[in-house]
């Protein structure tokens, strides 16, 4: 019996056993495939992320002192109370008034005004802080027409303190036709009583810490004044001060 010849079969075909193919050997330790695979990061991608880490804690710290801060100034805020500014039109100086119509033979269709006075306002301040004041502009008018505007510039207020300022208004040779010709000639010559009326606004903002200032809160300012053409004196006087905008 050979036993190096393959197994013989009746029809004469031999039968080859074949066996699996052994498994692949893994790649050497030190081959270019392996230190491509498990190299290093570069050195720049490294430094590129230690900055965009550096940058996102300053943020962090940027926005968490911010809002320490914010706190702090609220708290300061509500300890304080901060009430609006009192202003008031205090004296009227009249200068002169003068009213007179084109035709006084008929019923007035014209009259002319010319007008100058001094206007002295009192601003109080009653809080712990100073208010920082921005330019002022007061409007008079008569019966509805706008006779003149002026602006007082703008100052700064102490703490617990009152300050005055004047403006003067200054009329002059105002044409006022038909309906409103009629009333003033009446009111100055039949009643010896001129009305007019102030309106004005200031500007104010309260001055945090000296270093910062408030959003700008509105004073509008509302005042009845009465002049008596022949005395050429103030008669009567009455203000108001309406709700604070912010």
């Amino acid at each position: 019996m050979n036993r190096g010849n393959p197994p013989f079969h009746p029809n004469g075909d031999y039968q080859v056993s074949r066996l699996p193919p052994p498994p692949p050997l893994p790649p050497p330790p030190h081959s270019y495939q392996n230190r491509h695979r498990y190299a290093p990061p570069p050195r720049h991608a490294s430094k590129s992320s230690s900055w965009k880490g550096c940058c996102c804690c300053m943020f962090m710290l940027v926005s968490l002192l911010s809002l320490i801060l914010l706190v702090i100034l609220l708290a300061w805020v509500i300890s304080i109370k901060p009430k609006k500014p009192q202003v008031d039109l205090i004296q009227v100086e009249v200068q002169y008034v003068s009213i007179a119509s084109n035709d006084p033979t008929t019923a007035a269709t014209s009259a002319t005004l010319s007008l100058a006075i001094r206007l002295l306002f009192a601003v109080v301040n009653r809080n712990r802080v100073g208010i920082r004041y921005g330019d002022s502009r007061f409007t008079i008018m008569y019966r509805g027409i706008p006779l003149a505007r002026v602006v007082v510039p703008g100052f700064y207020q102490d703490p617990h303190c009152v300050k005055d300022f004047v403006t003067a208004v200054a009329v002059d040779r105002l044409d006022l036709l038909q309906a409103d010709a009629a009333e003033l000639i009446s009111d100055a010559v039949i009643n010896d009583r001129v009305e007019f009326r102030v309106l004005g606004n200031v500007a104010a903002k309260i001055r945090i810490l000296r270093l910062f200032d408030s959003p700008r809160v509105q004073v509008s300012v509302d005042c009845v004044i009465v002049i008596s053409p022949r005395k050429q004196s103030l008669s009567y006087k009455q203000c108001g001060i309406d709700a604070l905008n912010v």
